[in-house]
């Protein structure tokens, strides 16, 4: 059995086997795709890590160039129009960027996110490297409709047998699993997100019939989530530059603001082992040289006034909250890990440390982790875990001119579950021959509020909190749940729906005709019925 386990991230993608002999985790490394990132250990030690850089560039229309190359030759400085980048924030967000017309094709968030996948697909195939499983990471936060994309992604690729599972817990289960009944908490704080997860595992007991291989089961007993990572970070020093040089976007113009965009990751990057960061860049529009200097009093100053430290102390405060609640205290966690490159900044470090001290926290493994962790999966008996959002019925009520939702499940609800009672539905006219719900989830988000302009640019604001509710049709139509023969009549009770969560955090449904008593859909994916 061959198990890869693929962290598909904002900013770099991390693919890794699990090694058939050892049972021991292994980064791959593709060449022409790879980068390889050079990271500083305490002892001084310096670790090269094989990451692929999240970046797409369409040469033509015939040809995709695709991570490290597209990086160390800065293609998409010099031609901003052709360059795809955060593509995995842009099709995890309600709202996607315009598709882009380049040499008469058309390119979306999905499409160029699938066509990413494609080709680590093909480097896989040309190591001779045949997965049998295959296991991808989600954000905590992530909504049905993209959840669903990975599936039918990995659908598309043939792949037969598939699993999800939420990042942070994944890189918790990486270390728990070694240690079982320890308590371990994740932050994960990558390009596009921050997430938390607080995970135990337990040994299983003697002689449950468990096979010895899966000696253990997880349970994930607190989480939080917010929309905001380095990719916001890298916009707010540029914007915060160039209003101390009394410029603007529109005056660098596109491959001016790209140059300052890797400029500010790398200042970000530098300022983790210094204290004063500088790089120099060439404005197109007047042909001079500026120096574009940063210093961590000031980088800590505007992380501190775009609130986003204060969302890392919500997102902490929530987790030991839920965790209180269950009758865990903050000394009982033994271990805090920190994942993903925006854990790197000495000021988010800083406050992990005044939370639980510098015996508890670790930076072992910031981009590998996940990828890492998630190969544990496979040496589970089960995940116990829970719905971050809530799934409702969305229903118009044209007096009051707003939503109201028909609850199914509760954020905070233990999967798989069931309903507690059917729902007993009615067609709305005489003559109705089928019944369509708009179904999907509702969550409170926070997340830095990005506007597109005409050309796809994106701009950022201060973050926010605001309640969502996201279809779990990705085309946002109502779903079809029967189709009735006869049709039916108002005022009569006429199909009962049981709604269940399965394993896989899939909404499903059985319905049954009350009138001719036939089992119309049975245990059905929801958002797939037509």
């Amino acid at each position: 059995m061959t198990t890869i386990a693929i962290d598909f991230g904002t900013s770099n993608t991390v693919v890794s086997l699990l090694e058939p002999d050892t049972q021991t985790p292994k980064t791959l490394r593709f060449p022409g795709l790879s980068r390889m990132f050079r990271l500083t250990q305490k002892s001084g030690d310096v670790q090269e890590i094989p990451v692929v850089p999240t970046l797409v560039f369409v040469e033509d229309a015939e040809t995709l160039i695709v991570g490290e190359q597209v990086r160390s030759q800065r293609l998409g400085l010099m031609q901003p129009d052709r360059l795809f980048k955060a593509f995995k924030r842009d099709l995890i967000a309600a709202f996607q960027p315009p598709s882009r017309q380049i040499d008469g094709q058309t390119y979306s968030a999905e499409s160029v996110s699938e066509q990413f996948l494609q080709v680590i697909w093909q480097q896989l195939q040309e190591q001779h490297i045949q997965p049998t499983q295959v296991i991808f990471t989600v954000p905590i936060g992530a909504f049905e409709s993209y959840l669903g994309w990975f599936r039918d992604v990995a659908t598309r690729l043939g792949l037969l047998t598939v699993q999800l599972v939420d990042e942070a817990t994944a890189a918790a289960l990486g270390y728990a699993i070694q240690q079982p009944g320890s308590l371990v908490l994740v932050i994960d704080f990558g390009g596009g997100t921050l997430d938390l997860s607080l995970v135990r595992t337990i040994a299983a007991a003697p002689d449950t019939g468990i096979d010895d291989s899966l000696v253990q089961r997880a349970e994930v007993l607190a989480k939080s989530d917010a929309y905001i990572g380095g990719e916001d970070i890298d916009l707010w020093l540029v914007e915060d530059y160039l209003h101390q040089i009394g410029s603007s976007r529109e005056a660098v113009g596109a491959v001016g603001w790209q140059n300052l965009l890797a400029l500010a990751e790398r200042l970000k990057m530098r300022l983790s082992g210094v204290e004063v960061a500088k790089e120099s860049w060439l404005d197109e529009e007047t042909f001079m040289s500026c120096e574009f200097a940063l210093d961590r009093d000031r980088f800590e100053s505007i992380l501190e006034a775009r609130q986003l430290l204060e969302q890392l102390r919500q997102a902490l405060d929530e987790v030991l909250t839920i965790a209180i609640s269950k009758g865990i205290s903050k000394a009982d966690i033994e271990q805090v890990l920190l994942v993903g490159g925006s854990c790197l900044i000495p000021a988010v470090q800083q406050l992990v440390l005044s939370y639980f001290g510098r015996q508890r926290v670790r930076l072992d493994k910031p981009f590998e982790a996940i990828a890492h962790g998630a190969l544990a999966v496979s040496q589970l008996a089960s995940i116990d875990d829970y719905l971050r959002h809530s799934y409702a019925i969305r229903l118009w009520e044209p007096y009051a001119g707003t939503y109201t939702y028909v609850p199914l499940f509760q954020r905070g609800s233990r999967y798989p579950c069931q309903r507690s009672e059917p729902l007993t539905l009615q067609v709305a006219t005489n003559g109705q021959s089928e019944i369509r719900l708009e179904i999907g989830e509702v969550a409170t988000i926070a997340q830095a509020e990005m506007t597109y302009d005409a050309q796809g640019r994106m701009t950022s604001a201060p973050l926010r909190q605001q309640e969502t509710y996201r279809s779990l049709d990705r085309q946002q139509e109502a779903v079809c749940i029967a189709h009735l023969t006869p049709p039916g009549h108002v005022g009569i009770d006429r199909v009962t729906v049981q709604f269940e969560v399965n394993d896989q955090r899939i909404l499903i449904a059985t319905v049954r005709d009350l009138l001719t008593n036939v089992l119309l859909v049975n245990g059905a994916a929801i958002a797939k019925l037509r």
